[in-house]
């Protein structure tokens, strides 16, 4: 993939915006422009089935009246100058936000890293196809697959410019591939589904196409035939990795700045204490190279760093923006993220570290359990810790896999869930969040 966009064509806009919204009566304004290229192909049963491309320009500003502040966006085309003062107009008739400002000159980033999140392999739409046909083939010529969900493939590219009234010029260029497969094994009634996907920001990262294919059939193939378990408390279960990355995602939510600051978390008056086990780490770091949320810099300009959000099992830092952390009575962390006209704040590489344990092992100590390969709803209620979520996957009996199970709820509260979970010694580090494969003690188990 060549590198079609050119930053400093977007820098020029968005300082033009800039200073016409303080000609137009601004104290402080800033711009964000992005710029995103991306090609997918789909296939299903050996047939494309659709060839998409888009191209996306998109330009918010910012401005601030005082404490008054409005926000605006606009396609290419726009005029700047109207925009701006429209702008303006709107803020003069927000109410004030005392806590709705710039970042501070001191938390600017001034040295922008290169975090190589650029790959120029130019990958033609021949062969995403290929790579998607292939998938699909390994997949179907697995015993027991009876019918492909389709099989993707993409590749995107995409520019961002954020240029501030206090002197703030950065951008920066990233891209990201991805392959994915869903298949179904089985007949009439006893059909099953799984999948299996890959995404990297290099393209000689992803997974071989038939690999993610031959793993998407094994496991549809082995979730054929499930039983329903009894009703039970106290049942040890095990989170797959790809599973295991939601439970630290609602840790990520729950110690989110904005979440504090409505005094929507459970945990909003635990700073400084125990929420895991002892021993435990945390971590999040916008400076991983070719990191899958990586960022030389925040939505507004800040420099970020590596921060140990949880340490020894103790909660050492919120998730910050400017304005959240203006209003705790904190120092912004850098982790203000651009959403459209607004900024809030959000983790990037976040990371539970892993354990010393194996999985193997970790199961091998399992007696009698449940092993969680995939989730369904979304029964996590952040204000009160509440968790109850539909389950499927495997029982563990004398410390293997042994048939598998579906139609259970699993239920506990989170803050339980936290302080008796345990991590395995393997991670995938593929996505934004990362997890071990977690053990956690003293569920509740809704079936039959």
């Amino acid at each position: 993939m060549q590198q079609p966009i050119d930053s400093q064509s977007l820098v020029a806009r968005a300082e033009e915006l800039v200073d016409l919204a303080k000609k137009a009566g601004a104290t402080e304004a800033d711009a964000v422009t992005v710029r995103s290229r991306s090609r997918s192909i789909a296939v299903r049963l050996g047939k494309v089935e659709s060839v998409d491309a888009s191209e996306s320009d998109d330009f918010s500003l910012r401005v601030f009246v005082g404490n008054r502040v409005a926000s605006v966006s606009a396609n290419p085309g726009f005029d700047a100058a109207t925009l701006a003062e429209r702008a303006v107009a709107m803020a003069k008739a927000s109410p004030e936000d005392p806590y709705a400002c710039l970042a501070d000159d001191e938390d600017l980033s001034r040295d922008h890293p290169d975090l190589g999140m650029f790959d120029g392999t130019d990958v033609s739409s021949q062969e995403l196809t290929d790579q998607a046909l292939e998938m699909e083939a390994a997949a179907l010529a697995v015993n027991g697959v009876t019918n492909s969900g389709g099989a993707g493939t993409s590749a995107s590219i995409y520019g961002l410019v954020l240029v501030t009234s206090r002197g703030f010029s950065g951008s920066y260029v990233g891209t990201r591939f991805g392959r994915g497969i869903s298949v179904v094994a089985g007949e009439g009634t006893s059909m099953e589904r799984d999948y299996d996907g890959d995404s990297a920001v290099r393209y000689v990262d992803l997974d071989a196409a038939a690999k993610l294919g031959r793993t998407a059939a094994e496991r549809a193939v082995r979730k054929l035939n499930p039983r329903q378990v009894d009703t039970g408390t106290g049942v040890t279960v095990i989170y797959d990795p790809r599973v295991a990355r939601g439970v630290v995602g609602h840790l990520a939510g729950a110690i989110n700045g904005a979440a504090i600051v409505r005094k929507t978390s459970f945990l909003r008056e635990m700073m400084g204490q125990q929420v895991l086990r002892k021993g435990l780490t945390i971590l999040d770091d916008p400076y991983i190279v070719r990191g899958p949320a990586s960022r030389p810099f925040d939505g507004e300009g800040v420099a970020g760093s590596k921060l140990v959000m949880v340490e020894d099992g103790m909660l050492k830092a919120w998730f910050l923006s400017t304005s959240q952390a203006k209003e705790l009575g904190l120092r912004t962390n850098g982790r203000g993220a651009r959403g459209g006209t607004t900024v809030s704040p959000t983790s990037t590489n976040l990371s539970l570290e892993p354990g010393d344990v194996s999985p193997e092992d970790m199961l091998k100590s399992v007696r009698s359990g449940f092993y969680v390969t995939e989730m369904i709803g979304h029964g996590a209620n952040i204000v009160t810790g509440e968790y109850s979520r539909g389950a499927s996957g495997f029982w563990i009996e004398n410390g293997e896999l042994t048939y598998p199970v579906s139609e259970v709820t699993l239920a506990s509260n989170l803050k339980d869930m936290f302080l008796s979970m345990t991590p395995a010694s393997d991670i995938d580090r593929t996505y934004s969040v990362a997890s071990p494969t977690l053990l956690i003690e003293n569920m509740t188990l809704a079936g039959r």
